[in-house]
C-alpha cells in the first residue's frame, strides 16, 4: 500500500480561485487480479472516477472515498501536480465537444470534460516527473546531480520531492533540458561501469501516485 496524501498536500497551491488539480482513480489492466477483465481505452485501463480538487478541504473530504474506491477495484489514484484552469478547461472542453460532433463521434462527447482536464495544464510553475525504478534508486544522488547540471539555472537543484510508487519513486522536478540530461547523467555514471545506458522516463504532464492499495 502506498499512501502519499500527506506528502502531496503541501505541494498544492489553491491561491488562485480559477485553479484546481485533476485526480483520477484508474483500474489498470496490469494491476487487475487474475481472471478480472478491465474494460477501457485499448483495454489497458478504466476510469472509475475523476475528481476536480479546488481546495485542501475538498481533498480531505473525498480522501476516504478515493481510498475506498482504490481498495474495492484494486485501482490507483493519481494526481497531476500541474494546476488546471476552470476557464481554460471549459474552453478546451467546448472545442473537443465541437470536434467530436463535427467528426460524428457522438459517443465520445460525454468524455470530453475529463479529457480536457487531463490533457491541458495551465500552471506557470510546472512540475515534471522523473520515473526512477527500484534498481535505479541507488543512483538517485547521481540523478539529482545530473538534473542540477542541466539548464536552466545550472548549479541550482531541480528536484522538489520524492513520491513513492509501487516500483520505485517519482522524483518531482522543475523543468530542465531534456535533450541534455541523458548525456550528463550517463557521463556521471561512467565510474560505475554499468552494463547498459540508463534511460529514465521523463513525464511532463502525467499524474503521480496519490494512493495505491
Amino acid at each position: 500500500m502506498t499512501d502519499n496524501f500527506d506528502l502531496i498536500e503541501p505541494l498544492l497551491d489553491f491561491s488562485d480561485s480559477d485553479s484546481y488539480y485533476f485526480v483520477q482513480v484508474l483500474q489498470r489492466k496490469k494491476d487487475a487480479k487474475e481472471g478480472d477483465k478491465v474494460n477501457g481505452t485499448n483495454n489497458n485501463s478504466r476510469l472509475i472516477k475523476a475528481y476536480y480538487v479546488k481546495s485542501k478541504e475538498y481533498l480531505d473530504f473525498v480522501k476516504p472515498e478515493i481510498i475506498a474506491l482504490c481498495e474495492l477495484f484494486n485501482a490507483r489514484a493519481g494526481i497531476n501536480l500541474n494546476r488546471r484552469s476552470w476557464e481554460k478547461t471549459a474552453l478546451q472542453h467546448l472545442k473537443l465537444v465541437a470536434d467530436n460532433i463535427i467528426n460524428k463521434n457522438y459517443d465520445k462527447v460525454y468524455k470530453t470534460y475529463s479529457s480536457a482536464a487531463g490533457k491541458f495544464s495551465h500552471d506557470n510553475n510546472k512540475k515534471w516527473i522523473v520515473d526512477v525504478d527500484k534498481e535505479e534508486i541507488p543512483f538517485l544522488d547521481t540523478i539529482r546531480l545530473a538534473l542540477t547540471s542541466c539548464e536552466p539555472n545550472i548549479g541550482v537543484s531541480k528536484a522538489i520531492i520524492e513520491i513513492p510508487s509501487k516500483t520505485g519513486i517519482h522524483l518531482i522536478t522543475k523543468p530542465f533540458n531534456r535533450k541534455y540530461f541523458p548525456k550528463v547523467l550517463n557521463d556521471l555514471l561512467v565510474p560505475y561501469q554499468l552494463e547498459n545506458t540508463m534511460r529514465l522516463d521523463i513525464q511532463t504532464n502525467n499524474p503521480t501516485n496519490l494512493y495505491c492499495p
